[in-house]
């Protein structure tokens, strides 16, 4: 249709790649004490590496790192060197793309400053462009600001030209926090806590072929963890070959069958030993890569249908349909609370999703369709003004955390997640499917309809529920009619217009010039089918 946009193809979301279980440490006074001192040792030699890698900037290159590792090799052990200039090395990534991602937040507030500022004070927008401010106060309060966001960018161009990055190991946050412990409800005592806690280094990458994937930290079958001392804590071995042992057995109740299998095979598994300071406990987190399975194709994923999903702030609007498009049973809403701390958004996310999935693997499909969302653009506070109540919405919304948790946890109940585009789906769904599946006992809402457009589109269906108009004489000459659409024809996603009246060629019952003689109608039970001219009925005995 004129002024819309290509709608993209639906595609099969890879599966997950990777695997981590976390389980509890149970450790003795003198074994915390231990693997503090460890990991504040390593914590700050991470530190200073990640200081000299940051002032290298561009001009890094492999002798350098050689030269890293060398210096920490006789500060800790080489395995130990070699894990922190890999950690520096990623962490030094994740803040250069972080910095590419604000200059491009940049230019697009500078954008859309220029545009409206071009256009006349109180002019309209459209539903793709925003119109002129609407007084000549928030136009000059605006030039000012596009001065502001002009110099941000500069400064943050000139940082990505010159390879200079900004990070905090511990987190620029909580640093910050610091300076106002009373407004985080904080005694310096418990940041104190946290700090330190952020800036241990107790994490050591696998390595196949070693001796159960990890020479560094190696947790043995039966559960025993032993930690690899650097040169300076060798005095605190209680182990051969320099290594600290833990008394407790460390158990994984989730996957640890196959956790035993890879380190029995001697396949490479990566620890993670962190400490909680609010709740004052040891955890350890054992990861892993899988192997790249085959993408299951999208024909053969939907053959008994799909559930289509539609992602909301304050829940999941999901129903299910089959392999033909048509809505199947009642519409499901599985809800979650994103307000609180973290922790607690990511467990509603999992709970919301656990649920999903089971009542997907109850109605048979294999198949969930979503819509592939992308905030990442929409954020900008330039593009929707006033409307701090949407910014907010869309800032907090989960959809990368939510799109990775639905296929990592979808892939444990075999199930294929569906990636569909997002065009339209919520408008032409409540165009379409809203009203019909309205009954006086169920109530549908705009997002329920949403999934159905979603689930229809993932299925190869158009969203409108109108067929093809029928043939000019005989369905059977040229075959029968198309229950859908074709992709072809226009108007297809738009409602049938309403026309008053019959659709026949004559006049309709109570019309005409002889609307009000009844026996002109011929009606049964009229005293006209008494008259002398009426035929008999023919005798049952014949």
């Amino acid at each position: 249709m004129v002024g819309l946009r290509a709608v993209a193809a639906s595609f099969v979301v890879p599966g997950p790649s990777g695997v981590a279980v976390r389980t509890r440490l149970r450790l003795s006074p003198a074994e915390e004490k231990v693997l503090r001192e460890v990991g504040g040792l390593l914590g700050s030699l991470a530190s200073g590496d990640l200081a000299v890698r940051c002032r290298d900037g561009l001009d890094h290159d492999s002798e350098r790192w050689a030269v890293r590792k060398r210096a920490l090799t006789g500060r800790s052990s080489s395995r130990w060197a070699g894990a922190i200039t890999k950690a520096t090395h990623d962490q030094w990534a994740l803040a250069r793309r972080g910095l590419a991602a604000h200059i491009r937040g940049l230019e697009a507030g500078i954008a859309t400053v220029r545009h409206r500022l071009s256009l006349p004070v109180g002019e309209k927008g459209t539903k793709r462009a925003p119109g002129g401010y609407r007084s000549r106060r928030e136009w000059h309060a605006k030039s000012r600001r596009l001065t502001v966001l002009e110099a941000r960018r500069d400064r943050a161009v000139s940082d990505w030209r010159a390879g200079r990055v900004r990070v905090v190991r511990g987190g620029k946050r909580l640093a910050n926090t610091r300076h106002h412990l009373t407004d985080a409800r904080l005694t310096e005592e418990r940041w104190r806590g946290r700090w330190d806690a952020a800036r241990m280094f107790l994490s050591a990458d696998g390595e196949t072929a070693k001796h159960y994937g990890n020479e560094t930290i190696r947790i043995t079958p039966d559960g025993h963890l032993s930690v690899k001392l650097p040169a300076p804590l060798a005095h605190l071995a209680n182990a051969p070959h320099g290594r600290f042992a833990l008394t407790g057995a460390v158990v994984f109740p989730y996957r640890g069958e196959e956790w035993t299998d890879r380190i029995t095979a001697n396949l490479a598994v990566a620890y993670t030993l962190h400490h909680d300071p609010d709740r004052d406990r040891w955890y350890v987190t054992a990861s892993w890569q899988r192997k790249e399975m085959p993408v299951l194709p999208l024909d053969a994923a939907l053959t008994a249908g799909c559930i289509g999903m539609d992602m909301n702030d304050d829940h999941l609007a999901a129903w299910q349909l089959d392999p033909h498009g048509n809505p199947v049973g009642e519409p499901h809403r599985f809800p979650y609370d994103l307000t609180g701390t973290a922790p607690h958004r990511d467990a509603q996310i999992r709970h919301a999703l656990t649920r999903l999935l089971h009542w997907a693997r109850q109605c048979g499909v294999k198949a969930i369709a979503v819509e592939d969302l992308d905030f990442s653009t929409e954020k900008t506070r330039e593009k929707h003004g006033r409307r701090k109540r949407f910014r907010r919405l869309i800032s907090r919304f989960p959809t990368s955390r939510l799109r990775a948790r639905l296929v990592s946890m979808a892939a444990e109940h075999d199930l294929t997640v569906v990636a569909v585009d997002p065009a339209y789906t919520s408008r032409w769904g409540a165009q379409h499917w809203q009203k019909p599946l309205t009954t006086p006992r169920r109530k549908t809402t705009r997002h329920d309809a949403a999934s159905i457009a979603i689930g229809r589109r993932a299925l190869g269906h158009p969203i409108r529920r109108r067929t093809a108009p029928p043939h000019d004489d005989r369905s059977d000459r040229r075959g029968h009619r198309t229950v859908q659409a074709g992709l072809s024809a226009r108007g297809r996603e738009e409602t049938r217009p309403r026309v008053p009246g019959p659709r026949t060629r004559c006049d309709g019952p109570g019309r005409g010039a002889n609307a009000g003689d009844q026996c002109a109608q011929n009606r049964s039970g009229h005293t006209a089918e008494h008259e002398s001219w009426q035929q008999d009925s023919l005798p049952l005995s014949l």
